[in-house]
C-alpha cells in the first residue's frame, strides 16, 4: 500500500494528492492514515505556506472503501487512531495554514466530507458532490453534517444530506459550495494560482484573521469581537506592510 498519498513541495505551495485512481481514490485505512501523516507534514514544514488538495486520475474521492465495510474490516482497526483521528483520516485534525481543495470528477460521500476540509474549493465543470452514502445506510462520520451546514446553509445541506442527490458544479458555486468552476482538468492548475496568490501575501496577518474567523463560528460574538482584537499582536508585520505600499506609491509618483 505504499504511496496511495502523495505529497511535494513547489515553492510554498504543498501538494496532497490521493493515489488510487483505480479505486476511484475511495479510501481505506492505509489510506486514511497516511493522510494524516501527509497533513501533520503539512502543518509542521514552515516553507509550506499553502496546500492544495486533491486526487490522481479523473476523481477527487468517492467516499469509503465499502469493500473494507462489507467485510467488516473497520472493526479491526487500531483503536488508538480512531480514537484520535476519523475513519477518513484527518478530518477532525486542525490544519493551521489555508487549505485549498482542487475536485474533478466525484466528490461524494466521504469525498465530500474530506473537500469540506479546506477553506477554499475549486472544481472542473463536470465535478459532481453528494451524500451519495446515504444509498448504502452508512452515515457522515467525519465532519459532513458539521461543515456542510455551515458552508452552504442549513436547509440546502439537509436536501442534500436527506436526498443524497447529486450536486452539479454550477449548482455547487451558487450554493458557496465551490468558489471557482473552470474547464475540465485544471482544476489543480486553478487551485495553485490561489495558492500562490495566498502566499504572496503577510503570513502572519493572513493567519490571524483565519484563525478569527474559525473561532468566530463556535463562539459568542462578543467573544469572538475580544479574540479579532488580538490580532493587533501581528501589526508589526502590518506596519512593514504599510512601509512597503507607501515606498511602492512614492516610486510610482517619482515616474509620473
Amino acid at each position: 500500500m505504499a504511496n496511495v498519498v502523495k505529497t511535494r513541495l513547489e515553492g510554498p505551495v504543498f501538494y496532497i494528492s490521493i493515489n488510487r485512481p483505480e479505486k476511484k481514490n475511495c479510501i481505506n485505512h492505509e489510506t486514511a492514515r497516511q493522510l494524516v501523516t501527509a497533513f501533520e507534514k503539512f502543518n509542521e514544514d514552515e516553507n509550506a505556506k499553502v496546500a492544495v488538495f486533491h486526487g490522481e486520475g479523473s476523481n477527487f474521492c468517492t467516499g469509503y472503501d465499502l469493500s473494507e465495510v462489507s467485510r467488516g474490516d473497520f472493526e479491526h482497526y487500531d483503536p488508538d487512531f480512531l480514537e484520535k483521528y476519523r475513519y477518513l483520516g484527518p478530518t477532525n485534525m486542525k490544519i493551521k495554514k489555508p487549505l485549498i481543495a482542487a475536485i474533478e470528477g466525484y466528490a461524494v460521500a466521504g469525498g465530500l466530507e474530506l473537500s469540506l476540509m479546506a477553506d477554499m474549493r475549486v472544481c472542473g465543470k463536470s465535478a459532481t458532490f453528494g451524500v451519495f452514502c446515504r444509498k448504502v445506510g452508512v452515515p457522515l462520520i467525519d465532519g459532513g453534517t458539521i461543515r456542510l451546514p455551515r458552508v452552504v446553509g442549513f436547509g440546502r445541506a439537509m436536501d442534500m444530506i436527506l436526498t443524497g442527490r447529486g450536486v452539479g458544479a454550477e449548482e455547487a458555486l451558487s450554493w458557496g459550495l465551490m468558489n471557482r468552476v473552470v474547464s475540465d482538468g485544471q482544476a489543480v492548475a486553478e487551485a495553485t494560482k490561489l495558492a500562490q496568490q495566498i502566499a504572496s501575501f503577510p503570513e502572519q496577518c493572513m493567519l490571524a484573521d483565519r484563525n478569527s474567523s474559525y473561532y468566530s463560528l463556535d463562539h459568542t460574538t462578543e467573544e469572538s469581537f475580544a479574540r479579532e482584537y488580538e490580532n493587533i499582536s501581528v501589526l508589526g508585520e502590518s506596519i512593514k506592510g504599510a512601509q512597503q505600499f507607501m515606498q511602492s506609491q512614492a516610486k510610482k509618483k517619482s515616474k509620473l
